[in-house]
């Protein structure tokens, strides 16, 4: 059984939009008033403030003059974003995240109903304190006899409303097993380079629609701050964000569908993305390849899916690396986008060599032969490269660089 969440539009009715907006806002208040708590009490006495304390906390809160609008709404998104802070604390303990930030009114905002605190019948949902049901856009169905588990209401910067309904989905079944495999190779001319010589090219949304967000950017710049038509303005801005973004995930998951149903075992690197950003003229291409959402897509799908996904480490030659006797030459420029083994004379192109020595080296990682790659030894010369495979089951732990806190406002 798998959990898949349906995301829907949503058009609420004048009444329900109030409340909802109203729900929102106290989501972030209780937010925020946490994330200060959890924070001074740190600073100031040492003292780690978990959930628990928290909830006890929202209690207090509810009881104090000028918060009593905190009962007028569901309690159920209140716990549950709480239940959040207390994740992204753990998060950024363990170095997945940075530290918790304040939640902005201008970003929308979002809340999450559990069983407990909405009705599902025939259809329809009934969200706690609402007296209608939501007029949900159906675009699709949800599969035959799921019922949704949680149910969260989201407002984008540019002011639409969504539903997600998360279920467990049996509909969901391994595909039968296919006799190919694959090696990928992520690029910014082409997004990806296949073992097999294919290259796909870079559609760069971000580009494409460029001037027109310019164009709404520089209206908004120019008007009066506080003002209703600057208000206007950045929801225009936030339009156009969000078009590149629906853009670049529907070519990301079509994309990622075809590998995963054709390929029975599909080899990638593992790139360190925040770090390649850091490079500042190739930073807007990168984020723009969007290279950690597509290999975040291949990982469940394959997982729902039945297939194999192979990781290999990011200290991999894999470009310099010949495809045909395993050299490995000590430069190769991003401007080289072919070269000849100085070795064997092998002719590579750069990107179709290192998507072909990805693909050896997953397979190698799935044998378990890892000291044998494209028919050469993993160090040449005996020299050392260190962690350049890594199994599937194993985790590879690379530091990051620690979050900063955000200053409070005076």
């Amino acid at each position: 059984m798998v959990q898949r969440a349906y995301r829907y539009r949503v058009t609420p009715t004048p009444e329900q939009e109030t409340l909802l907006r109203r729900t929102l806002g106290c989501v972030r208040l209780v937010f925020n008033k946490a994330l200060v708590a959890r924070r001074e009490a740190w600073e100031e006495r040492q003292e780690s403030i978990n959930y628990g304390q928290t909830s006890a906390l929202l209690t207090t809160w509810k009881q104090q003059e000028g918060l009593e609008f905190l009962n007028e709404v569901s309690c159920v998104p209140l716990q549950q974003t709480l239940r959040h802070l207390q994740t992204a604390f753990g998060n950024f303990f363990a170095k997945r995240a940075k530290y918790p930030r304040f939640k902005k009114k201008r970003s929308g905002g979002s809340a999450e109903f559990t069983r407990s605190a909405f009705r599902w019948k025939d259809g329809q949902v009934w969200l706690a304190k609402c007296i209608q049901p939501l007029n949900i856009i159906w675009s699709r169905m949800l599969p035959d006899g799921c019922t949704p588990t949680t149910i969260t209401v989201r407002l984008d910067a540019a002011g639409r409303w969504f539903v997600s309904l998360l279920v467990e989905d049996s509909t969901i079944q391994p595909l039968p097993v296919a006799n190919k495999q694959i090696g990928l190779d992520a690029g910014i001319t082409s997004l990806i380079t296949t073992s097999n010589g294919e290259k796909v090219a870079n559609p760069k949304h971000f580009e494409r629609l460029g001037h027109k967000l310019r164009r709404v950017q520089k209206a908004l710049s120019r008007c009066q701050k506080g003002s209703s038509n600057r208000e206007k303005a950045r929801g225009k801005v936030a339009k156009v964000q969000s078009q590149i973004t629906n853009a670049r995930k529907d070519f990301l998951h079509q994309l990622t569908t075809q590998l995963v149903r054709e390929n029975q075992t599909i080899a990638v690197e593992d790139l360190a993305v925040r770090n390649m950003v850091k490079n500042r003229k190739l930073a807007r291409s990168i984020s723009d390849a969007a290279w950690g959402e597509l290999v975040r897509q291949l990982e469940y799908k394959c997982q729902w899916y039945g297939r194999m996904l192979v990781k290999i480490d990011r200290w991999f030659p894999s470009s310099k690396r010949c495809g045909n006797c395993g050299q490995v030459v000590d430069k190769l420029p991003l401007s080289i986008r072919e070269w000849t083994c100085p070795h064997c004379g092998m002719h590579h192109d750069r990107d179709v060599n290192a998507a072909q020595n990805i693909l050896a080296a997953g397979l190698a990682v799935v044998d378990g032969n890892v000291d044998e790659v494209c028919g050469a030894n993993i160090r040449p010369d005996r020299h050392k490269y260190i962690r350049q495979l890594r199994r599937p089951e194993g985790a590879c732990i690379s530091k990051t660089r620690k979050g900063k806190k955000q200053k409070l406002k005076s």
